[in-house]
């Protein structure tokens, strides 16, 4: 048998070397080497991978977000609080997943702000009709750029327009198939960005407002689950689990329901990172690594100053409390300006004719005092044994 040996080197530093008994060896192809390399730095491990450009940089965390929108629906648009919501946790690291769990109710039921803010736009409507308020400028239509007087007119142009070719790209796409079909959807039906943004304000949806498709225009991924009591409790619990084992950092939960204390528990036992958001820092916030509250990160109002975890604000109070009772600030204070104090003193009180003395004079005295009263007691008890003893001896 024939015996070859081939060598690899994937680097200068770190050559590869492969035996073979087989005769007809075929030509090996270099391929990369993925390599990780753990590093220890100010005594926490770091991960590190090697990126294209061949240089070693620090894995990044991996972050997971599950939002329960039966208990913590989005009080404003959903784009924008889904948006808020990810620049968060991209404080923390990668965000490699984001999912929202609720059943029909949710994405079928109008919020107060829905209800306000439709009425107030037929109201103006009318009064653009009847003349009684003209518009500072003219609408135009972001599709074709056309100016209407009126909302009402600019309404009527996109739907006669439109919404007419886009029902006949929807058609024309139905008949095809494959290859075909996957193109033309991609090129005509979800490239056209100037009309869907157009439609979220011009075309009212016949049920709900939008919160699905709004979503997932933010990235993330919707879940409609059964009407049945704490359904969206168990995917959400079921998703978490199947995060946990993927090997993530971070977990971000926004809800405020109690029943997901115990999948919290198992988190950190996990050594898993833990964020909740929501509107009351209560059950879950003790459990939990960070507790955010939903208002302010809805309203974009939260920074990195905010994200300090429950640790190293116990370190930093830790820290501050050792500086301010230090003993060797301590000593130097009473080195300085209190002995001088402590000797005014002294000297006020022994010129008014008051004796005062110095810490354990006081002490002293008293110890001297009950060992003469021991000693005496003694003298007396010793007293009246030896009469006692005289006295049977005379008997």
């Amino acid at each position: 048998m024939l015996m070859s040996t081939i060598h690899l080197k994937t680097s200068s530093f770190i050559p590869i070397s492969l035996s073979t008994k087989h005769p007809n060896l075929l030509p090996l192809t270099r391929r990369p080497i993925k390599l990780h390399i753990s590093a220890c730095a100010a005594g926490q491990e770091i991960d590190m991978e090697r990126s294209k450009q061949g240089l070693y940089t620090a894995k990044p965390k991996k972050v997971v977000i599950l939002w329960d929108l039966d208990n913590k629906p989005p009080r404003g648009p959903p784009y924008e609080a889904a948006m808020s919501l990810k620049r968060v946790a991209q404080c923390f690291g990668e965000v490699v997943d984001m999912s929202a769990y609720a059943n029909h109710h949710a994405f079928i039921h109008l919020p107060q702000w829905v209800v306000e803010q439709r009425r107030e736009r037929r109201h103006l409507d009318v009064l653009e009709r009847k003349g009684a308020v003209t518009p500072p400028e003219p609408y135009i239509c972001s599709v074709c750029g056309r100016k209407c007087k009126t909302h009402m007119d600019l309404k009527k142009h996109f739907k006669q327009l439109h919404e007419r070719e886009r029902e006949k790209k929807l058609s024309r796409m139905r008949s095809l198939k494959g290859k075909k079909r996957q193109r033309f959807k991609e090129r005509f039906v979800d490239g056209n960005y100037k009309y869907i943004e157009s439609a979220k304000s011009l075309i009212t949806p016949k049920v709900g407002y939008g919160l699905a498709s709004e979503l997932r225009r933010a990235g993330v991924f919707v879940k409609t689950v059964a009407d049945k009591p704490q359904a969206a409790d168990w995917a959400l619990k079921k998703q978490m689990q199947h995060s946990m084992s993927r090997g993530i950092d971070w977990l971000f939960l926004i809800s405020d329901d109690s029943d997901f204390c115990d999948m919290l528990r198992r988190a950190k036992e996990a050594n898993l990172g833990t964020v909740v958001v929501g509107d009351w820092d209560r059950a879950l916030g003790r459990h939990a690594d960070l507790w955010v509250p939903w208002n302010g990160v809805e309203n974009g109002e939260i920074t990195e100053k905010d994200l300090v975890l429950k640790s190293e604000r116990r370190k930093e109070s830790w820290s501050r409390s050792n500086v301010l009772f230090s003993v060797s600030e301590f000593d130097g204070g009473m080195s300085g300006e209190g002995t001088s104090l402590m000797d005014e003193i002294v000297e006020k009180l022994e010129s008014s004719g008051t004796r005062i003395s110095a810490f354990s004079e006081g002490e002293d005295d008293e110890e001297v005092e009950e060992l003469d009263w021991l000693r005496a007691r003694l003298d007396q008890s010793g007293d009246d044994a030896y009469n006692t003893d005289d006295e049977e001896e005379g008997d």
